[in-house]
């Protein structure tokens, strides 16, 4: 093969290569959901909260040394917390309410982007349907975009493990 069709040859491998990133989705979306025995005023109480989130918060089952510092009011728009910890750091606030029926919170992981989470509650005959779920934006940025086509796999476990404290959270006595 002469020289000039192999550098032709590498040089549309490569360009195939830095381009398959851009063909992948833009943006993700994960979501898990339980039937918690509960009246949605005791778990939006516990959502609307940046102290509430601790007592659920599944990132503290595997990182006992979570660091964790409250900001902003106890609770509302504008409650939240830092973390500190083995799989990131960032900060995560409550950007909006909907009394009993939806909570929206902003995290900021610096470089690595800023997700929106969101808990929606929809009342039912024997509790509370609790839908976690987070949708984050990569735009242009390729390594986003194949962490992207993981993040299910990563969080959704973080979350139905976060939903099964926060069933046991309201369920313990005041």
């Amino acid at each position: 093969m002469p020289i000039n069709t192999a550098l032709m040859a590498g040089s549309a491998a490569l360009l195939v290569l830095a381009a398959t990133p851009f063909a992948l989705p833009g943006n993700t979306h994960v979501e898990r959901s339980a039937v918690i025995a509960a009246a949605p005023d005791e778990i939006f109480g516990m959502l609307s909260s940046n102290r509430g989130f601790q007592q659920f918060n599944p990132f503290k089952d595997t990182d006992p040394d979570l660091e964790i510092k409250l900001m902003g009011p106890e609770r509302g728009i504008g409650s939240g917390f830092s973390f500190k910890g083995k799989e990131g750091s960032g900060t995560q606030t409550i950007t909006a309410l909907e009394k009993n029926r939806s909570v929206t919170m902003k995290i900021d992981l610096g470089a690595m982007g800023q997700p929106t989470q969101r808990f929606h509650l929809t009342p039912l005959q024997d509790g509370t349907r609790v839908v976690w779920g987070m949708d984050a934006e990569f735009g242009l940025n390729p390594i986003g975009r194949i962490f992207g086509l993981f993040m299910d796999g990563q969080l959704g476990p973080v979350y139905e493990r976060g939903l099964k404290n926060l069933s046991r959270a309201v369920a313990l006595p005041a």
